[in-house]
């Protein structure tokens, strides 16, 4: 029984193929290529880069440099290490300026930053990384295949960042952070006019302006919901068919009243 057993390991491990440890020890760069070749294309990622890293230098001036640099670069994405991948992708294009894999390059490392953008509430440096890298392919290569992927990316991404800035402005409302909230959602109106929120997000900074005034000493009181009365009409001009306008209407109406009642009782102390 022994003996079957010993027999069955001795082909299990030939029939795996050499061990990575006699594979990077070969002086013979010909054949690493040739595994690093084979353990690519049998998706085994981790091992080609290995490989592929060891014989680049050998390879460096020589015709197979560039495939073999680009299948490289392609193990770290296959791998998620979209970091070093990104890192790769940035030297292909370096190294290789007139190569026809160029285009594809530039998208993929645009498309690696988008892969590493977070969640709308974390820090979006790679998403604004991705929204650059991926803007420019679009006006380098209108004509591209990946042109539509490209801009459905962007609009992803911008949306990514509009919603960042709602989060943050609605923040600042539910805290009673009042002028910080009015000051950020007239920006996010500003930073995205063409929204289908827009008239939302104008909405929201009468709000906060109108709470804003609310809380103000007396003496600020009448000028602020002055000023909120101006924001409505804003509002009523620049989106008169919005489903927004009577709760608008509202504001303008108790901020007049608001102004009214202060001038009443200044009329009065100054009477007496």
């Amino acid at each position: 029984m022994r003996f079957f057993v010993f027999i069955f390991t001795l082909f299990f491990l030939s029939s795996c193929g050499p061990g990575m440890n006699k594979i990077l020890k070969s002086k013979d760069p010909a054949y690493k290529l040739k595994m690093a070749e084979d353990f690519y294309a049998k998706k085994k990622y981790g091992k080609a880069q290995q490989v592929y890293e060891d014989i680049l230098p050998y390879y460096k001036t020589t015709p197979q440099y560039q495939d073999i640099y680009y299948k490289y670069a392609y193990a770290a994405y296959y791998q998620k290490d979209y970091t070093m991948a990104e890192n790769y992708f940035k030297t292909f294009l370096e190294s290789f300026p007139n190569s026809p894999k160029y285009e594809e390059m530039e998208y993929m490392r645009a498309y690696l930053f988008y892969l590493q953008s977070p969640k709308a509430e974390l820090d979006q440096t790679n998403t604004n990384k991705a929204i650059g890298a991926m803007q420019t392919f679009i006006n380098t290569h209108p004509n591209s295949v990946r042109l539509a992927d490209a801009n459905r990316i962007v609009e992803e991404l911008w949306k990514k960042k509009e919603l960042k800035d709602y989060k943050s402005a609605k923040l600042y409302y539910d805290m009673g952070y009042y002028r910080a909230a009015g000051v950020s959602f007239a920006t996010l109106l500003e930073n995205f006019p063409e929204s289908s929120n827009a008239d939302e997000y104008k909405l929201q900074s009468v709000k906060a302006y109108y709470q804003f005034a609310e809380a103000s000493v007396m003496d600020k009181k009448a000028e602020r919901f002055t000023d909120v009365v101006t924001k409505c009409q804003e509002f009523l001009d620049r989106f008169p068919d919005s489903k927004y306008k009577a709760d608008v209407e509202k504001y303008s109406e108790l901020s007049n009243s608001q102004i009214q009642k202060l001038n009443h009782n200044e009329q009065i102390k100054k009477a007496s």
